[in-house]
């Protein structure tokens, strides 16, 4: 089984390709994703009837058909209109507008769960629109949406598999090749699910760690109540009533 192996270790600067192509495709879709999400959740809320309403076929057509179908729509689809692009742009856009769409309901709903007593008082105080939005909506928003981006952005990366289709060299497609040439089915897709398995829990990682320091909670040293717990027994406990009396 060994000689498999050192087989497969001859590709070793293969895969380190393949894996920083996927992290390149995945960083530079989840951008695309974040801001097409943020104009979407927007535009949803916009006093503008038409605008409203191609945010929502944007999300439900995005939303209710394959994402694969998306890509073979842009790669292959596009080219008959005269736009033409190569593999890495295609998978760059259309995974950007996947999960751009999913990302605009999480937007959406982390912007609906600020209070309105805190846009009515910041309205009252004449701050303007733009930053209350920045300065109020934003910072809420994000926090208490952030898990879900994280998780947006690890199923990107997960996603970015399906560009093997389009004959893209990331994870998956590299691994298909590298297969069909040496037929070692499992030793080749177990080094690429565990190459997945390192960058989504590197992405969570990080993830984590970048919530923790943008939404720390701030420090807040606890009133102490001394004489409290005393009371609390005194009143329980008779005999030491009886005898404090």
């Amino acid at each position: 089984m060994s000689y498999q192996w050192l087989t497969l270790w001859r590709y070793a600067d293969t895969f380190l390709d393949a894996a920083w192509l996927t992290l390149q495709v995945t960083l530079l879709a989840f951008i695309l994703a974040v801001a097409l999400g943020l104009l979407a959740a927007l535009a949803k809320s916009s006093p503008l009837a038409p605008v409203r309403w191609l945010s929502h076929c944007y999300v439900e057509f995005i939303r209710n058909t394959p994402v694969l179908l998306q890509i073979f729509i842009i790669f292959f689809g596009l080219p008959s209109l005269g736009i033409t692009m190569s593999a890495f742009t295609a998978g760059v856009l259309a995974l950007g507008i996947n999960v751009g769409a999913y990302l605009s309901e999480t937007f959406r709903a982390g912007i609906q769960s600020v209070a309105k007593g805190q846009l009515e008082a910041a309205y009252i105080l004449g701050i303007p629109r733009r930053q209350i939005f920045l300065s109020v909506v934003l910072p809420q928003a994000a926090r208490a949406v952030w898990p879900a981006i994280i998780n947006n952005l690890i199923q990107l990366l997960l996603g970015t598999s399906l560009l093997s289709a389009i004959a893209l060299p990331e994870l998956t497609g590299t691994a298909t090749v590298i297969n069909a040439r040496t037929l070692l089915y499992i030793q080749t897709f177990s080094i690429v699910a565990l190459v997945y398995l390192l960058l989504s829990n590197l992405f969570s990682w990080l993830g984590s760690m970048a919530g923790r320091r943008m939404f720390h909670p701030p420090l807040v040293t606890p009133v102490k109540k001394p004489g409290w717990r005393w009371a609390k027994k005194w009143l329980i406990n008779p005999a030491k009533r009886e005898n404090a009396l």
